[in-house]
């Protein structure tokens, strides 16, 4: 039976689907609560990991371990690194990596985590598709991108620096958990996809963006996860 996992950073990501599920059960497990239950008929558990990598990867594992989801999505905001991809435009994550990884001087590449022979980790293409299916149906008035994701722990507000993480590693968009995510669905061979809704420009203007539509991207993203739910 399939169980899906439901990672938001933040309450805002995930609150329109919690009113729409049926909870069967609350579990807290470094503090952060996990309803399990269902959700338009699909069983879910949904949960807001917190902000940054460290939380999104142990909320991760907890999903492999203590529900054993067959599936992961994580839905959220993130800032746009191309000039095409617009505030309101929705990412689907081809792969995933960490930015801020650099143990160059041992000779992995920027971005690298060590001894995992890879520099990111692949999205499901199942879950793409259905993911891109979804949004053309559910939000047609937004584009949507195939791309990828790169994380860090920092909020990327400097154009010098948005434009050294274009340089480096061609990302779509930059945000604070995806790669977590994606690392430890990879170690635990689950299934994944990121879902992410431009808030800002990861530049100079994404502290004045963000706030104004940090709201909106999330509805849209909630909107497209709910969607393709019946689709997996």
């Amino acid at each position: 039976m399939k169980r899906i996992g439901i990672i938001g950073a933040m309450e805002l990501e995930v609150e329109a689907l919690k009113k729409n599920m049926i909870i069967r059960r609350r579990v807290e497990r470094t503090s952060m609560e996990f309803l399990e239950g269902t959700l338009d008929g699909v069983e879910v558990v949904i949960v807001r990991s917190g902000i940054g990598k460290v939380n999104a990867a142990l909320c991760t594992q907890i999903l492999c371990d203590i529900f054993k989801v067959t599936h992961i999505i994580n839905t959220g905001v993130a800032g746009s690194l191309k000039n095409e991809i617009n505030i309101g435009d929705i990412v689907v994550s081809v792969d995933a990596l960490h930015h801020d990884m650099d143990v160059r001087v041992f000779g992995y590449q920027l971005g690298e985590v060590p001894q995992m022979g890879r520099l990111a980790f692949e999205a499901d293409e199942k879950l793409i598709q259905t993911a891109v299916t979804s949004c053309r149906e559910v939000n047609p008035d937004i584009a949507v991108y195939q791309g990828r994701v790169v994380s860090g722990d920092q909020f990327i507000s400097d154009k010098q620096v948005k434009q050294s993480i274009i340089d480096n590693f061609q990302g779509f968009c930059v945000e604070m958990e995806g790669a977590s995510i994606a690392h430890a669905a990879h170690l635990n061979h689950v299934p994944f996809v990121i879902i992410r809704a431009i808030s800002d420009k990861a530049d100079d203007s994404a502290e004045m963006d963000y706030p104004s539509f940090e709201k909106a991207a999330a509805a849209h993203s909630a909107a497209l996860v709910k969607h393709m739910l019946q689709k997996i």
